[in-house]
């Protein structure tokens, strides 16, 4: 049997909701039918625990770790800095022509920005080329570093046989940018349910059982609303039991850290970092809260309703979609006020055993082999 050879470009193998797709996706292709090269414009270590084995690995910017010696860091700087100025200047089909020499049947940027723009530069006629778009595009226009020009990023796609958004509101906000739509459609990402429950018996987390106690999960970033979050519970300590876990890291934890130490919110919020398994965290909750200010498809609050948590939420991307028609918790306005309100009549329920009719029924919808089938059906 034939296998299709798939290149796949990412910009980090690490990192977000993204990164997280972006392994699941590559465990779950079937390695007798696909034959995969993976580049990563930063160049990443790769760890089999997350990236399966059949892999081909490659990358654009070398990466400069603590073993490297001080001659290496010092070549790999000037050699990143020449690349960088060939990104900069160069057209796609140039620079692309400089890094990937050999032929693929399919040709994937996994991600927005710099991914998209080099796999727009193939000078392959035949193979089939497919976007990913992870993002609100209009709320977060992050891929502007990557690009000279807004029309310049249209250029790119316009070179796309199909650019898949992964909830219907990232591709309203795409083709109200891009101006395109022709080539794009709704693709929800693929989130393995097995080794989620799986991995959610593996600890035993126990929390006071006198309190409330939620969990969310996200970089400590302005994107993920926990500034405003923090700025609900100072208000809200003094009328309800209760307390929010944040699992990960990020640019604003000092920030974060100083306003929780100023107002005395240790006993309402407590930052636990980065966890390798977050399930057994959500697994012990009551429930899931997310503040983001914008979203792609929560891939976090996807998992929570895997694990069948109630999930409330203020109103970015995906969030309607991924409750359906069905009573899966609450969606509030995406502001600071709205957030509040929200979390006021939350922190005053007596239980959430109301929604979890509901959950169990939407939760089925997240199959791992129904999302891989539909993109098994993309590539080929």
């Amino acid at each position: 049997m034939h296998k299709k050879k798939v290149l796949f470009m990412i910009n980090s193998m690490y990192g977000g909701g993204a990164e997280k797709i972006f392994q699941t996706l590559l465990n779950n292709l079937e390695p007798s039918k696909y034959d995969i090269t993976v580049y990563s414009v930063n160049q990443c270590k790769i760890d089999h625990k997350y990236y399966p084995e059949n892999i081909k690995y490659k990358y654009i910017f070398g990466g400069i770790g603590e073993s490297t010696g001080q001659i290496s860091k010092i070549i790999t700087k000037i050699k990143n800095k020449i690349n960088l100025s060939r990104y900069e200047k160069d057209s796609p089909e140039i620079f692309y022509k400089r890094f990937i020499k050999e032929k693929y049947d399919v040709e994937v940027a996994f991600i927005e920005g710099y991914a998209t723009k080099i796999i727009s530069g193939s000078n392959n006629k035949d193979s089939k080329k497919i976007a990913w778009v992870h993002i609100d595009l209009i709320e977060n226009p992050w891929t502007e570093v990557a690009y000279h020009s807004l029309e310049e990023e249209k250029e790119c796609y316009q070179k796309y046989d199909n650019i898949l958004g992964v909830s219907e509101e990232v591709v309203k906000a795409f083709e109200k940018r891009m101006d395109i739509s022709d080539t794009v459609s709704v693709q929800y990402n693929p989130v393995d349910d097995i080794e989620i429950n799986q991995k959610a018996t593996m600890d035993n987390i126990e929390y006071p059982s006198n309190i409330k106690n939620f969990v969310t999960i996200g970089r400590l970033v302005d994107q993920k609303g926990y500034d405003r979050l923090l700025h609900v519970v100072n208000e809200l300590k003094d009328y309800f039991k209760f307390c929010i876990r944040i699992l990960g890291e990020g640019s604003d934890r000092e920030k974060l850290e100083d306003y929780i130490k100023k107002n005395h919110l240790e006993d309402y919020v407590k930052l636990l970092g980065f966890q390798n398994n977050p399930y057994p965290y959500i697994k012990a909750a009551d429930a899931f809260i997310c503040s983001s200010r914008s979203e792609g498809f929560s891939t976090v609050a996807t998992e929570a309703m895997i694990l069948q948590k109630p999930i409330f939420t203020t109103d970015c991307a995906g969030m309607k979609e991924l409750f359906g028609e069905y009573d899966c918790g609450m969606i509030c306005k995406n502001s600071e006020d709205g957030l509040k309100r929200m979390l006021e009549e939350v922190f005053a329920k007596e239980n959430f055993d109301e929604y979890q009719q509901d959950i169990k029924k939407r939760s089925e919808f997240f199959k791992l082999e129904r999302r891989m089938k539909e993109i098994s059906d993309i590539i080929d």
